[in-house]
């Protein structure tokens, strides 16, 4: 019986393996959306944050962010269809939107800064704006990790490639060359 349950996860695990050799984008694609619920799950933190700092620019920072945390899932989608070759635009927009959420969460993250060191009219530093401070910075971690993954995806692309997933059978080791010449 264990037999049996360790051949079912080995060949679920070879399946998942086949997979990512045929759409190793899967792996950047993950990541993507790792981040953007990372940045929506903790939304309220940030806008907390908004409302108690209402610094320049900061609820523009805070909707590109979320705009483009959006909106590079359909370019990224966009930009490996099956069975074709990547489209370049679609990437090039991929990493556009992927700098601007970087710069928007910098932007937004000095704002806090600002607000919080500044020696006139300080800013008292509560839970959920340290939360926010910290997150962010996580956020743009986690965007560049996507980033750094989705440019070195032909590399280990070509190394999931390598990897051996053929299944052995009983039999096969045994079986003649069949002659396909006219006689």
């Amino acid at each position: 019986m264990e037999k049996k349950q360790n051949k079912g996860i080995k060949e679920a695990f070879r399946k998942f393996l086949v997979s990512l050799k045929r759409r190793p984008q899967i792996i950047p694609g993950v990541f993507l959306v790792i981040s953007f619920l990372y940045y929506a799950l903790n939304l309220t933190c940030v806008s907390d944050t908004l409302s108690m700092i209402q610094g320049n620019m900061m609820g523009f920072c805070e909707f590109i962010t979320m705009l483009c945390s959006i909106l590079v899932f359909v370019c990224f989608l966009n930009s490996y269809p099956r069975r074709q070759k990547p489209h370049i635009g679609f990437i090039i927009l991929t990493y556009i939107m992927l700098v601007a959420i970087v710069f928007a969460d910098i932007t937004f993250r000095s704002r806090i800064f600002t607000a919080v060191t500044r020696e006139v009219n300080t800013i008292k530093t509560t839970d959920y704006i340290a939360k926010a401070y910290s997150m962010l910075f996580a956020h743009i971690i986690l965007v560049i990790i996507s980033a750094v993954l989705n440019a070195t995806m032909p590399f280990y692309g070509k190394l999931l490639k390598k990897i051996n997933t053929s299944i052995d059978v009983e039999g096969n080791t045994e079986m003649e060359a069949i002659d396909l010449s006219e006689d």
